[in-house]
């Protein structure tokens, strides 16, 4: 809900030391611009904050004068929440600093820190925080919705090494979130998504991880999908805990080290990273590559050009949808459904993604954070449609939905990943996603911390009517 006031954008500038950008601004396109290309809405103003002081300021502003919130930091989200039509957006773009201490083995990460810019602070010291796979994604909305991808298994989720956070909640407070300080919303926020206020600042503890790992790839061809993937399940369930292995449906890279009659072809592959000894890596690689594709590739990888790799297949002002599911395992019921979807995809840069969590994932108990999703061992699935141009993405959406529709026997039925949704505005899909129990502890804390529903253009913990 909105209203109309008086000269808003005047204002509010005269409330923050940062921008304040309206729609009569040169920076206004600009500014309003998310990931998804796929997303046009029209903010009434963009406040690009300096600091939390800023934060606060324009969280009372957009309460005082009822106006919708959405927080933007790396602006990835897939539905959009990073923006708004008709109300306010609060930019922490400017607030992107990384202090890393070596010593205790933490990071205090601003609010607005991308995880390129994580990497690079941790890396020069041989540490990081487990997080997602591309750079240019926020590290807020990704820790907030629990934060998975190549150290899941070493070190677990993101919030799993979230030690206290800074959150300004709907009232304009500043408060500290931590096991001994508001326990109640330290618990909510990991993994309870952006419903409870703007975290202006993280700290987490960190892994040694780098600064060279171990990086390989097996492609197989359409043709040989189903005898590889059964293969690939029987190497996943001994993978030791530094050895990571993504499956992929998705087009072969135009890389050079593909060769030039693969390049771009549809078909298979398994990702295979190791943060341990070289030997460990290839035991793994060399057991994959028992079922012969059509090419493969295994090299030494500086840590940080790992977290990069994906940064062009996900570049920014694709059109985009996507859905997620948790299953099992690779069954052979999964596995042929699957192989039977996968190429009925249009688009050259859509995927499949198979993310193994067990090992540290596992070893956190399901109730000590609000993740949406068990934490026995499986597999969390995305299915991601991205269009280079707009006329695809209907029937690219279609072919998501579809190839979603077919897993759906096999999934577990506990929870489904926050962070992969991109349909929400109705109630039940979120209440789905994170159980009864779960749910109705998260709408007390929102009731608690943001009981007129401020902060809603996310998974909705829905407080008010």
């Amino acid at each position: 809900m909105s209203q109309t006031v008086e000269n808003p954008i005047a204002l509010l500038r005269t409330r923050i030391r940062g921008d304040v950008v309206g729609a009569d601004d040169d920076q206004y396109d600009d500014s309003r611009r998310v990931w998804n290309g796929n997303i046009d809405r029209r903010p009434l103003a963009v406040a690009r904050c300096l600091d939390e002081a800023d934060v606060q300021a324009v969280v009372r502003f957009a309460t005082e004068h009822r106006l919708e919130v959405a927080v933007r930091g790396g602006a990835h989200s897939m539905s959009g929440a990073s923006v708004v039509d008709d109300g306010v957006v609060i930019d922490l773009g400017r607030m992107n600093q990384v202090r890393v201490d070596p010593e205790t083995r933490r990071a205090v990460v601003s609010g607005g820190a991308l995880l390129g810019d994580l990497d690079s602070a941790t890396q020069a010291h041989g540490l990081a925080v487990p997080a997602g796979l591309v750079s240019h994604t926020g590290v807020g909305g990704l820790t907030l919705g629990g934060g998975m991808g190549w150290l899941t298994r070493l070190g677990g989720l993101t919030i799993d090494n979230l030690v206290s956070a800074r959150v300004v909640t709907a009232d304009g407070e500043a408060r500290v979130a931590s096991a001994s300080e508001n326990a109640d919303l330290f618990w909510a926020i990991r993994g309870g998504g952006g419903n409870f206020g703007v975290v202006t600042q993280f700290e987490f503890t960190l892994h040694d991880v780098g600064p060279l790992i171990h990086f390989g790839m097996v492609f197989w061809p359409l043709d040989q999908g189903a005898a590889a993937l059964r293969h690939a399940r029987t190497v996943i369930d001994t993978l030791p805990d530094d050895v990571n292995v993504v499956i992929a449906g998705l087009n072969a890279p135009p890389a050079p080290f593909v060769p030039t009659q693969h390049q771009l072809q549809p078909g298979y592959a398994a990702l295979v990273v190791g943060f341990g000894s070289a030997q460990s890596h290839a035991e793994v690689f060399d057991a994959l590559h028992a079922v012969p594709g059509l090419f493969d590739f295994t090299t030494p990888m500086p840590y940080v050009e790992l977290q990069k790799m994906l940064d062009e297949a996900n570049a920014w002002g694709f059109h985009s949808y996507d859905k997620g599911c948790y299953v099992e395992a690779l069954s052979d019921e999964l596995i042929d459904a699957v192989t039977a979807r996968f190429p009925e995809k249009i688009s050259p840069l859509s995927v499949v993604l198979f993310y193994r969590l067990d090992g540290a994932f596992s070893r956190t108990e399901e109730h000590v954070t609000a993740f949406s999703g068990g934490r026995s061992p499986r597999f969390a699935v995305f299915v991601i449609g991205l269009c280079p141009v707009p006329d695809m993405w209907a029937a690219e959406r279609e072919w998501v939905r579809s190839m979603a529709d077919a897993l759906q026997p096999s999934t577990v039925g506990d929870g489904v990943y926050v962070n992969g949704m991109t349909d929400f505005d109705a109630l039940n899909p979120v209440q789905a996603a994170y159980g009864p129990e779960k749910y109705a502890r998260l709408l007390d804390i929102k009731r608690k911390y943001d009981p007129h529903n401020v902060f809603r253009s996310n998974a909705t913990i829905a407080a008010a009517g």
